[in-house]
């Protein structure tokens, strides 16, 4: 039980609390950033475990990056990968479908592709999602020149 960024022992009550709170296993320094980010941005917890799966996989993301119009839950600036968590299932009004449209042709004109994933996945299928965003950033890289 160490925490995933600074590598720090965790304790019992550490562990837990972090556990409970984001779902990943950071210390008493670290754990309050990621609740911040929740409370100002709105990031979703599976965010943050996404970037953690990713992380673990030696995969260098971003949370809450700025696109130029707003703010993106992860992206993967190596290979132009916007990677969005849905979190609401309630049936899609035409506004945001326009919505989710208009922002796939922003992050295109920018060279970069936009994908949704359920918030379910990563919370009951993380290591399957991290792979498949693996294999995802392979075709990407067939297709672009990585930076």
């Amino acid at each position: 039980m160490n925490c995933l960024e600074c590598n720090k022992a965790l304790g019992y009550t550490d562990h837990k609390h972090s556990m409970d709170t984001l779902g990943v296993e950071l210390c008493s320094e670290h754990r309050p950033r990621m609740t911040k980010l929740i409370e100002t941005n709105k990031t979703p917890r599976e965010a943050i475990q996404l970037y953690y799966g990713l992380k673990e996989a030696g995969i260098p993301s971003m949370l809450e990056w700025w696109d130029g119009s707003k703010s993106i839950d992860i992206a993967i600036s190596r290979v132009k990968l916007n990677i969005e968590i849905d979190t609401e299932y309630h049936m899609m009004t035409h506004e945001q479908a326009i919505n989710d449209l208009e922002e796939a042709m922003h992050s295109f004109k920018n060279g970069f592709t936009t994908i949704r994933i359920p918030h379910v996945l990563i919370k009951y299928y993380l290591k399957e999602t991290v792979t498949n965003i693996l294999g995802i950033m392979e075709g990407l890289r067939v297709h672009i020149k990585a930076i």
